[in-house]
């Protein structure tokens, strides 16, 4: 069995971020006047975030430290936890679908509050994420990650970003919203990025094990070829290890054997097709490695606890 050849250097952050790619967003250029507050409530499987382009804010997390929030901030809540944003601590919070937002579009929005003292201006927003590697890379996140554009000189080109969101989000052109939500996708990797650089708890787990020369091709073997019919034995020849010991090294670095690693990549692979709606459940068993629709359906059963058309319908609903 010849072994799929990948790039002499595989840069192994660029290719857990290949796979962030946003979909179900919604944006809100928001318009504070202190005092105000705001609650933010749970959604549950989305990245929210706030970039403050004007002014200043508190943002409080339970269980964590307020954290101020200057202007260039960008603070991400990976894990779409209920949070509170406002002017100073302790002011009562209004709850974030009680108050009237102004509708631009299918994705953006504009929401204005406060009492009408200093102002802040922020774009907010709240993402998900369809691939099954950007699950595996949300999961690694801490609960709050807070940013500092202007804290650093290597981020320079953020500061630019943000310049130029804080003019669009001030003066709302045509395709204004296009551009502002753009630039949001764009900071969202950029935040995760700078976490994964500078935070030990990002050295370990899978993504310190996409940085290990073996385990990481292994790794992107599976990634980028789900249909093979991979064997410990030869994803182990593959990278040039012994049975035993590639075996040992995957568990002990990922937190589980790479067979059944294997096997839930396939099927989350199968989870995000059936949920977008378009490939039919044969297509879907053909591109993960299934023989047959048939062999597929059971295996997905046995994993997810449905069956793929109560999935597709689920999803539908």
């Amino acid at each position: 069995m010849e072994t799929p050849a990948l790039p002499a250097h595989v840069d192994p952050l660029g290719e857990a971020l290949h796979f962030l790619r946003m979909t179900g967003t919604l944006y809100c250029r928001s318009e504070f006047t202190a005092p105000w507050s705001l609650q933010l409530p749970v959604l549950q499987g989305f990245l929210m975030f706030h970039v403050v382009t004007d002014g200043e804010c508190w943002l409080e997390i339970d269980q964590e430290a307020p954290r101020h929030l200057g202007r260039g901030a960008l603070a991400l809540v990976p894990h779409g936890l209920g949070h509170r944003i406002s002017s100073a601590l302790g002011v009562p919070a209004a709850q974030l679908f009680d108050l009237k937002r102004e509708q631009v579009s299918e994705r953006y929005e504009i929401l204005r509050h406060g009492g009408g003292g200093a102002a802040a201006r922020l774009i907010c927003g709240a993402v998900c994420f369809d691939h099954p590697a950007a699950a595996d890379l949300i999961r690694l996140l801490p609960r709050v990650i807070v940013v500092d554009a202007w804290g650093a000189p290597e981020m320079e080109w953020v500061q630019t970003t943000l310049r130029f969101m804080a003019v669009e989000a001030r003066e709302l052109h045509a395709g204004g919203e296009t551009v502002i939500t753009r630039l949001a996708d764009i900071l969202v990797i950029q935040a995760i990025r700078a976490w994964v650089h500078n935070d030990p708890a990002a050295q370990g787990g899978w993504l310190g094990a996409l940085k290990d020369p073996h385990i990481g091709q292994a790794i992107r073997f599976i990634h980028r070829d789900p249909a093979r019919a991979w064997t410990v034995e030869g994803l182990a020849s593959a990278v040039g290890m012994s049975r035993s010991a590639f075996a040992a090294r995957f568990t002990a670095l990922v937190g589980e054997p790479v067979m059944r690693y294997l096997a839930r990549w396939r099927m989350n692979i199968a989870f995000s097709s059936l949920r977008r709606g378009d490939t039919t459940v044969g297509e879907i068993a053909k591109q993960i490695g299934y023989e047959s629709e048939a062999a597929f359906s059971r295996a997905f059963k046995r994993s997810t606890g449905m069956w793929p058309s109560d999935a597709r319908r689920h999803h539908a609903e």
